[in-house]
């Protein structure tokens, strides 16, 4: 048995040899294939496949209203509209079918939940719904003026007459008033988002038609501002001076000043004419209310049992219009709105009261509102 080197002569040396530094000079150098160890192997990059939670073909059409309040139907023509949005390559939510993305925007702007809730309900991470929530509320923002849309010569006679049975004062096309939807203010300005009742909000402008349909929406301005200052800074005082030579109005209450154009409730009343004008005016007038009422019922993101948005104003702003937006399409299709058996707090429930603060500046003009108490109502 052979026990030492010397046996090895004549044999073919083994592969392994250990080269000399001498021996580098005059040898090329052979680089050695190295090897990835077994567990570190590299990974195959496999696109990934989301597997969504929810199957809209499989669930009934109440549950449906109830969780996104809007129907089957309805939802796939929302989705069909916003498809070409969602489907952008530029940082596309990568897996997420656009009716996924929708579906969960609609269950957080109904229930006012939290990010991670919704996310989890739909089976995605918080942060891929953030990403998502920015997306659809920006594909929304490009449709606003095919859903939120002011009414036209052609429809005045129509919107005039729906008015006119609701508290008998004619040539009305538009109920006015605000709102305020709570926020967490931002650090700098957190003193002029604070509301007079107290509260960080964004006070939302919004003039409805007699069937609750939302015709105007401004969401721009914070909590502390006046009703009048947002009225005058909107784009309504330019479109009704336009429509003057149809003799139409707005109805608003004592936070507005009487324009040509806006009538407001008699203060004082001492007349049983300018009772029975300040008794229609309220009739009239009470729709906007329930508009306010029916929209945050149905988006409970809007209403303060929802909680405050912790967003940035400007997002907090394209949230509102889209559930304005929703809100009149839902009307449209004729959507119910329904509600969860036992729960509490319905449209009722989410009706602020109507509470005023009067305009500061004297700039009534009474002149117009005296000729309609003149004349209809003496």
């Amino acid at each position: 048995m052979l026990t030492n080197a010397a046996s090895y002569s004549g044999l073919r040396p083994p592969t392994a040899t250990v080269c000399h530094a001498s021996a580098l000079t005059s040898h090329p150098i052979v680089p050695l294939h190295r090897h990835r160890p077994l567990g570190l192997a590299r990974r195959r990059t496999n696109p990934r496949v989301y597997r969504p939670l929810v199957d809209l073909s499989t669930m009934e059409e109440r549950h449906i209203i109830l969780r996104y309040r809007l129907d089957r139907a309805t939802i796939h023509e929302l989705c069909a509209q916003l498809e070409p949005a969602l489907m952008s390559p530029i940082r596309q939510p990568t897996g997420i079918p656009p009716l996924v993305q929708v579906l969960s925007v609609l269950h957080f702007l109904a229930s006012g939940s939290f990010q991670t809730t919704v996310a989890m309900s739909s089976g995605m991470s918080q942060p891929m719904f953030s990403k998502i929530l920015s997306r659809v509320l920006s594909a929304l923002m490009k449709l606003m003026r095919s859903y939120i849309i002011f009414p036209e010569e052609g429809d005045l006679p129509t919107v005039k007459g729906d008015f006119y049975a609701l508290g008998h004062i004619p040539n009305i096309i538009g109920a006015i008033d605000g709102t305020h939807v709570a926020l967490v203010p931002p650090k700098d300005d957190e003193q002029v988002y604070r509301n007079r009742k107290n509260y960080h909000s964004m006070n939302v402008q919004v003039v409805c038609l007699a069937d609750q349909y939302i015709s105007h929406v401004n969401a721009k301005f914070p909590g502390s501002v006046h009703d009048a200052y947002v009225m005058r800074n909107s784009s309504i005082p330019y479109v009704m001076e336009q429509l003057q030579r149809q003799r139409v109005w707005l109805i608003g209450d004592s936070g507005y000043p009487n324009l040509p154009w806006l009538l407001t409730p008699v203060r004082n009343p001492r007349t049983r004419a300018e009772e029975r004008y300040n008794e229609a005016h309220g009739r009239t007038r009470r729709i906007i209310e329930r508009t306010f009422g029916l929209l945050k019922a149905r988006f409970r993101c809007l209403h303060m049992t929802g909680g405050s948005l912790m967003y940035s104003p400007k997002k907090v702003c394209h949230i509102i219009v889209a559930c304005c937006m929703l809100h009149n399409l839902a009307l449209r299709r004729q959507v119910p709105f329904l509600q969860e058996d036992g729960a509490d707090g319905g449209v009722e429930a989410a009706v602020e009261p109507a509470e005023s603060e009067e305009e500061e500046d004297s700039e009534d003009d009474t002149d117009n509102r005296d000729r309609v108490i003149e004349q209809y109502f003496q």
